[in-house]
C-alpha cells in the first residue's frame, strides 16, 4: 500500500533546527522531500489535524501535532537504536467518517507490518478510526482509554468527541474483549454510564486511585492492544491546551509515567493522544508536556523485554490453591521484569483460558484466599 498519497511533507523550518547528532530529531527518519521506509520501522509518527469531531468546521490552520513535533525533535535522543519515521501530516477526508476509514487503513497497515503507529491528533474521536484498523486482525482486543470523561454521551445533537466509546461498543462485528478507563473523574461522568461499563464486566481507575498508587495501574496498561489518551485527563496547569479548564487531573509527571508503561507493553501496537489545541498553549508547555510524555513511551518501547511466552524459562510459575474448591490459581512472575500475570480459567469448557496482566498485590490476596477482582473480571468477559 502506498501510503506516502494520504500524507502532508513536514515543512523544512520544522525539522533542520534539530541538527544536532545527539538530538530525537536528527535520529528518526521524517518525511520532508521523500517519505520514508515506515516497513522497516519500528515506530511511525504521524500528524492529524482532524477536528470536526468537536461539532466544528475544520480547522486547518491548526496543526497540533508540529507543536509537538518542535519539542520533541529537541530533545535528546534516548536509549536505543532508533527506527523511527515521522510520516508527515495525514490529510483528511471529504467527511469526517472518510477520515476515519483513512486512519483505519494507515494503521492496520502499519500494525500488520510490526510497526506502531503513534497517533499525535485531533479530537478524541479520531481513535474509532484507530480502533477500526483492528477490524481485520482475528483477534480480540484490549483498548484503555485515558480521560477525565467517559465518553459514551447518547444525548442527541452531542459531537462525535463525546460519544466516541459509545460507538465502539456498538460496532460490528464486535471484536472488543476489554475496554479499561483511566483517570476518569466521577463529578464528570454520569451514573448510568457507569453502571452500564460494570455491567459490561469492563475495569474502571479513578483519578484517586491513580494519584493514591500508580504501580497498580501498571497492570491495566499492559493489558492494552490499543491506547487512547485524552489530554483532559492532564490537569490544565500541566497542559492547558485544552478547554473547558480542568484545574484537576492528572500530573505531568504521572503522564509521563502512564506513558512509559504504555511504551514497555509488548502486546501494545497503537497508541494516540488527542484533543490537544494549539491556540489554548500557554508559553507551548502542553506541547513540552506532550513531547516529553513521547519521549517517555519511545523510551519504555526501547526496553522492552518480550515477555510473551510463558512456556519460557523466563518465568517463575506460582499454583494457589483454596480450601472450598478444588481448583487452584495460577500465576506467572518474570524473573527478568518482576511483573506478574495471572491465569484466568473460564466458567465454560469449550473456552481457552486467559492469562493477563496482574500485581503483586493480586498474588498476595489470592494468597489469603482472596480471589482478585482483575480476575473476576476477565472470567466474567469470557463467559
Amino acid at each position: 500500500m502506498n501510503l506516502a498519497i494520504f500524507f502532508e511533507p513536514l515543512a523544512e523550518e520544522l525539522y533542520l533546527p534539530h541538527s544536532n547528532p545527539k538530538s530525537f530529531g536528527a535520529s528518526i527518519d521524517p518525511f520532508v522531500h521523500k517519505f520514508p521506509d515506515w516497513r522497516q520501522a519500528d515506530i511511525a509518527i504521524l500528524g492529524i489535524n482532524e477536528t470536526r469531531g468537536t461539532g466544528q468546521e475544520n480547522n486547518t490552520e491548526l496543526r497540533p501535532a508540529n507543536e509537538v513535533r518542535r519539542q520533541l525533535y529537541a530533545l535528546k535522543k534516548g536509549t536505543g537504536r532508533y527506527k523511527i519515521v515521522d510520516l508527515g501530516d495525514l490529510l483528511p477526508g471529504i467527511t469526517l467518517e472518510d477520515t476515519y476509514l483513512r486512519i483505519k487503513e494507515i494503521v492496520e497497515s502499519l500494525i500488520t507490518h510490526n510497526t506502531l503507529p503513534l497517533i499525535i491528533g485531533g479530537s478524541h474521536d479520531l481513535d474509532y478510526g484507530q480502533f477500526l484498523a483492528y477490524e481485520n486482525l482475528d483477534k480480540a482486543v484490549n483498548l484503555v482509554t485515558i480521560d477525565s470523561h467517559i465518553d459514551m454521551s447518547e444525548e442527541l445533537g452531542i459531537p462525535p468527541h463525546q460519544q466516541h466509546l459509545q460507538r465502539i461498543l456498538l460496532h460490528e462485528p464486535n471484536y472488543l474483549f476489554s475496554l479499561s478507563q483511566i483517570a476518569y473523574q466521577s463529578y464528570f461522568v454520569e451514573q448510568e454510564v457507569a453502571v452500564v461499563l460494570e455491567k459490561l464486566h469492563f475495569e474502571t481507575v479513578r483519578l484517586g486511585q491513580v494519584h493514591t498508587n500508580i504501580q497498580e495501574v501498571e497492570p491495566v496498561v499492559r493489558n492494552a492492544d490499543l491506547i487512547s489518551f485524552d489530554i483532559r485527563a492532564i490537569k490544565h496547569h500541566d497542559a492547558p491546551g485544552y478547554e473547558p479548564a480542568n484545574p484537576y487531573g492528572l500530573t505531568g509527571e504521572e503522564a509521563c509515567q502512564l506513558c512509559w508503561y504504555a511504551g514497555l507493553n509488548d502486546s501494545l501496537s497503537s497508541f494516540g493522544i488527542y484533543e490537544y489545541n494549539p491556540a489554548l498553549d500557554v508559553r507551548q508547555v502542553t506541547a513540552t508536556t506532550l513531547a516529553v510524555m513521547l519521549w517517555y513511551f519511545v523510551e519504555g518501547f526501547y526496553h522492552r523485554k518480550n515477555e510473551t511466552d510463558f512456556t519460557s524459562n523466563k518465568f517463575l510459575k506460582y499454583a494457589i490453591g483454596f480450601h472450598d474448591n478444588p481448583n487452584k490459581m495460577v500465576f506467572y512472575k518474570s524473573k527478568v521484569s518482576d511483573k506478574w500475570w495471572m491465569e484466568v480459567e473460564p466458567l465454560r469448557p469449550e473456552k481457552q483460558a486467559k492469562i493477563i496482566p496482574c500485581s503483586y498485590e493480586d498474588y498476595l490476596l489470592a494468597a489469603k484466599g482472596e480471589i482478585p477482582n482483575r480476575w473476576i473480571l476477565t472470567q466474567s468477559r469470557l463467559a
